[in-house]
């Protein structure tokens, strides 16, 4: 990161910030996008396993790598205020944390998952996958967390091409892992879906060892002396960063879980109307990459603005961002309108499951534009430092509003299973309104006070 000073070098800076972060953060996704897709080719069984096991795993770790992306405002502030000599005591504190919560979300699954997949009504396939695509995906949580950690803290440098070289050389290895392990090769026998974890759970540890090796040997990392000698833990600075980072996670939580939520509610459903959702709401989430590494750069940019005082610059890249983002949204929907039959045969030769598919994805459309405001602003405040009032306004937005919204619309109206992605856009919608007022206000309070 670099102070700029016309409209011009901001753009510029921001594209260097955001198309790494773009690639690395579709590469990530592309991992859940494989495992959903060749899980597909396995069988309408292991999609929906895959589906169920993915709607309970994926809130959770967004959950925990949302805490831990407070290390990128945190680190960005302080190379915007000339404090880079607090930065590796800070890092490996957080790389304390990562461990720690990793160790408490595998207690807390040991003994939810029967419990929690025994309230749903599933096929006894469809359970056996979902059961061990968590358990086998959940033995690489830990190096995935400290990865995320490490990542967060390159990324607050503003290094961002280093998280993409890192996914780009993993992102191979994971289609590599999934066509092993689900279709049986190398003398292994066929796992299907639950092949799609142990995949994933090895390209985990891979993306540590990579994360670790840069950061001791290659500049400017090596300057931090992140891996030379490791200093006590401080539960003080824990807290300090938990203060941060536990309102960021949950948000991020509760916008990603109402999807979740929903997934639960249609297992009443027929396992293609299974199949069909979890198709859909993973393309729509795919392309939800974009608006996410929009906000993502915006954390960076606006942080060091802010450590640096320069309020006017960080507004200045704010609104860029949100404009950014309404832009993508109406190159996505077009995407989605326009090849919706193509998107649905990527998951599955079934008819019906591609009738259902289309379906949803029309729903999904209007989903851009609500992830178009709303994804950048969460950002922007982030970089502020700004999110306890974020915390409240998601679990209002998503939770009180978007999911009984849905319900309402699934059972008294005749939309049915579709009734619940509307909700889901109600409550994106009134997220990103509220969001974006916040901000707003956030700004001209702040340009008061300088």
């Amino acid at each position: 990161m670099y102070k700029t000073k016309t409209l011009r070098e901001k753009i510029r800076l921001f594209m260097i910030i955001l198309i790494p972060i773009l690639i690395t953060q579709v590469s990530m996704y592309a991992m859940n996008f494989f495992d959903t897709i060749m899980s597909g080719r396995a069988g309408a069984a292991d999609l929906a396993g895959v589906a169920i096991g993915s709607s309970l795993w994926v809130p959770v770790q967004m959950a925990v790598v949302g805490i831990l992306m407070a290390m990128s405002p945190i680190v960005a502030q302080l190379t915007g205020a000339n404090e880079e000599e607090k930065i590796p005591f800070t890092v490996q504190q957080g790389i304390y944390v990562s461990i720690g919560l990793g160790v408490v979300v595998t207690l807390i699954g040991t003994f939810l998952i029967d419990p929690i997949l025994g309230l749903m009504d599933l096929e006894d396939r469809v359970q056996h996958v979902a059961k061990y695509y968590i358990i086998t995906i959940g033995l690489g949580m830990i190096p995935h967390f400290i990865y995320n950690l490490l990542r967060s803290y390159i990324d607050g440098l503003g290094h961002t091409r280093i998280s993409m070289a890192i996914i780009l050389i993993s992102l191979p290895l994971n289609i590599v892992f999934n066509y092993i392990f689900i279709f049986g090769k190398l003398g292994l026998p066929a796992f299907g879906g639950i092949g799609a974890g142990i995949a994933s759970g090895l390209t985990f540890l891979v993306n540590l060892i990579l994360s670790i090796l840069i950061v001791h040997y290659v500049r400017p990392f090596r300057g931090h002396k992140i891996f030379h000698k490791f200093v006590k833990p401080s539960l003080k600075e824990w807290f300090s960063q938990l203060r941060l980072g536990l309102p960021i996670g949950f948000s991020i939580f509760f916008e990603v879980s109402i999807f979740s939520a929903v997934t639960f509610m249609l297992s009443v459903y027929s396992t293609n109307t299974i199949a069909a959702h979890q198709a859909a709401i993973n393309f729509a989430s795919f392309l939800y990459m974009i608006p996410l590494s929009i906000a993502m750069s915006l954390t960076i940019a606006v942080g060091f603005e802010i450590g640096a005082k320069r309020i006017q610059d960080a507004k200045t890249y704010s609104y860029m961002g949100i404009i950014s983002g309404v832009i993508i949204a109406f190159l996505a929907g077009g995407i989605i309108y326009l090849l919706d039959d193509q998107v649905a045969h990527l998951y599955s030769d079934h008819q019906e499951v591609i009738e259902l598919t289309k379906h949803f994805l029309y729903y999904a459309i209007f989903f851009q534009f609500a992830d178009a405001v709303g994804a950048p602003v969460q950002g922007i405040l982030r970089g502020y430092k700004d999110v306890n009032i974020t915390f409240w306004m998601s679990l209002v937005s998503y939770w009180l509003i978007g999911l009984p919204s849905g319900w309402l619309f699934a059972n008294y109206t005749n939309l049915d299973a579709f009734g619940y992605w509307l909700g889901l856009i109600v409550g994106l919608s009134a997220g990103a309104i509220t969001l974006f007022g916040r901000m707003y206000y956030l700004q001209n309070k702040l340009a008061k006070q300088m």
